[in-house]
């Protein structure tokens, strides 16, 4: 790779599949944030944490983002000794069905390649997986299903997807979309249960949104 902090950057995003937007967001940073860097050069340089979050993202050093020469960024969380990043496990699932209470403990963790993680394009500590419990989202989730939830998603203006969240101390996996009014349309793809229309948004606690599911056949 060149000298240049930028070109490295611009490198390691385009050769990962990945666009400014999508990892200036995952920083917590606004859209436009990278390209300025990248093509303006504002600003003149990355800030320590974001050089740091994006050396440990990309797995690179943190010297090819303009750190010190020397200084090894490693994927963040437990890394097994075959190399696999684990991800935190809810203990109790997201119900798609009446609902369950919620439990913030996490009991387990699974292996993920970093490669395979780097390509969803959001940073692994912002990841855990939860077990859905119900049947309310079937056929695009069923009872069982291990969903892989990103909690920055939580910090962003909303956007149609499959959502975590949490009303009245229950814990739910269900379909958000952002009505023109400003309220929510929450609903079930299974349609034996109910939607619910014109739902106040502070009275939902978005905890993630779904962006990978694995089931078994």
């Amino acid at each position: 790779m060149p000298e240049d902090p930028r070109a490295n950057l611009e490198e390691l995003i385009r050769k990962n599949g990945h666009d400014f937007a999508a990892i200036s967001k995952m920083l917590g940073k606004n859209p436009a944030y990278i390209q300025q860097y990248i093509r303006r050069g504002s600003p003149r340089r990355l800030a320590e944490e974001d050089r740091r979050r994006l050396a440990e993202f990309y797995g690179v050093e943190e010297s090819l983002l303009g750190a010190p020469a020397g200084r090894q960024a490693r994927p963040r969380g437990p890394v097994t000794p075959d190399g696999l990043l684990r991800i935190k496990q809810l203990q109790v699932g997201a119900s798609a069905g009446p609902g369950s209470l919620a439990d913030d403990e996490y009991a387990e963790s699974m292996g993920f390649g970093p490669k395979w993680l780097r390509r969803l394009g959001i940073d692994p500590a912002n990841l855990s997986l939860i077990a859905v419990d119900g049947d309310s989202m079937d056929p695009t989730l069923g009872d069982g299903d291990d969903i892989m939830v990103d909690h920055s998603a939580a910090t962003r203006p909303l956007r149609d997807g499959i959502y975590v969240l949490r009303m009245d101390d229950v814990l739910l996996v269900k379909r958000v979309a952002m009505g023109p009014s400003g309220k929510l349309s929450i609903r079930s793809d299974n349609p034996q249960y109910p939607d619910w229309e014109d739902v106040d948004a502070g009275v939902v606690n978005i905890i993630g949104r779904v962006v990978w599911t694995g089931r078994r056949l």
